[in-house]
């Protein structure tokens, strides 16, 4: 038997990874503290690079005012009673806790990692588009190959998000998703 943890978090510390025009800073006619007077110098300041493509598409935020979530999730448990009678119930849930029934009931544990022990966290980063679609899934921390290869299957599979706003406008935004594989 084993168990799937799946913890969510969001890293970012920038609001918007859009690449502005260099600034030039101009120290002409500035005084030193010793009196001198600075007559032509100019420091060019870098910017920051872009996240967004060549090609036009949209940036890649890290935060945005609303950030995204995963949608209504719907399962159902069903129950032997000690009376031999077969209960169902319907389960409903939001937000993190959809996601976590989401992948524990879609994670299918490698056979050659149960096999082998292994277990670990697969920290996986990913790109929730304007239209709630998952792309550019990318392992950012490994644990084993088949893990690897089980964590960013089931995120791709997962159905589409409701996508984080910017100024009103679903936006781009790139999302940090861990996932623990734990035997017991």
């Amino acid at each position: 038997m084993f168990f799937i943890v799946a913890m969510l978090c969001s890293v970012s510390v920038f609001s918007q990874t859009t690449k502005p025009e260099p600034r030039v800073k101009d120290a002409s006619g500035v005084r030193l503290p010793n009196g001198q007077q600075v007559l032509k110098v100019k420091e060019v300041v870098p910017q920051p690079d872009s996240n967004a493509g060549s090609s036009g598409e949209q940036p890649v935020f890290d935060v945005v005012e609303q950030m995204p979530s995963f949608p209504q999730y719907t399962y159902t448990v069903t129950r032997t009673l000690p009376d031999g009678s077969v209960s169902s119930n319907e389960i409903v849930v939001f937000g993190n806790e959809a996601l976590m029934a989401y992948l524990s009931r879609n994670i299918r544990y490698p056979a050659v990692a149960e096999e082998n022990g292994v277990q670990g966290r697969v920290i996986l980063s990913f790109v929730v588009e304007p239209d709630g679609s998952i792309t550019d899934v990318v392992v950012v921390k490994s644990v084993d190959p088949s893990l690897d290869r089980e964590a960013v299957r089931v995120t791709r599979s997962m159905p589409r998000w409701i996508p984080g706003k910017q100024k009103g406008q679903a936006v781009r935004l790139k999302y940090t998703m861990p996932i623990t594989f734990r035997l017991s």
